[in-house]
């Protein structure tokens, strides 16, 4: 297994044991948890969920990090990359299809909220950080975030994201992230923006 310290870009050999650490590490997610609110069914869709997601909106952007061991693994877009293009959504579909079932629409209408509500300035967007559970508090997230913050502090960038648990916001704010309100979902869970000024 790897340590924090040797976190590297991902490539598409990554995606199945990167899936299946977010898996696990959402799997007490909020979000996930109403996107797939069947115990079993979570476990068994969730994987290749994620793996869409990375496939299909971080990896092509060449900012997806992780460990020797996919103990982590962090989803980075560029200024400029967080909407997911016409083609990208024909590709994903298929396999958010598969993945969620029946909760394709309530997930739909929960992507077009948080896409409206989305800052229009430009910034790295941190679309998912997840760590092993058993491997968490061990500096791993904080590895994973390192090198694109470095890149915001160096090139003068802000970044974002939504936290969809309360409890991870302390640890956001320590890498300088701030909280610009509440988002909630359509007849879901409330998810919290965070914007970080360059450093």
């Amino acid at each position: 297994m790897g340590t924090a310290t040797n976190v590297r870009r991902a490539v598409r050999d990554d995606i199945p044991g990167m899936s299946r650490t977010l898996a696990r590490a959402f799997d007490d997610d909020p979000v996930m948890q109403w996107f797939l609110p069947d115990d079993e069914r979570r476990r068994k869709n969730l994987p290749t969920f994620m793996a869409a997601l990375t496939r299909h909106s971080s990896l092509p952007h060449g900012h997806v990090y992780t460990t020797d061991g996919w103990l982590g693994a962090a989803l980075w877009n560029p200024p400029g990359t967080w909407q997911t293009s016409l083609l990208g959504q024909i590709r994903l579909m298929p396999s958010m299809a598969r993945a969620l079932v029946r909760r394709v629409v309530p997930v739909v209408k929960a992507f077009m909220t948080i896409e409206k509500h989305h800052p229009k300035e430009p910034h790295w967007y941190l679309l998912m950080l997840g760590t092993e559970p058993d491997q968490q508090s061990r500096g791993i997230g904080s590895a994973l975030m390192a090198p694109v913050l470095e890149i915001c502090d160096r090139e003068g960038v802000p970044a974002y994201l939504e936290s969809s648990k309360e409890k991870n916001i302390p640890f956001y704010s320590r890498h300088g992230f701030e909280v610009t309100g509440e988002l909630a979902l359509p007849d879901g869970p409330t998810m919290w923006p965070m914007w970080r000024n360059p450093r």
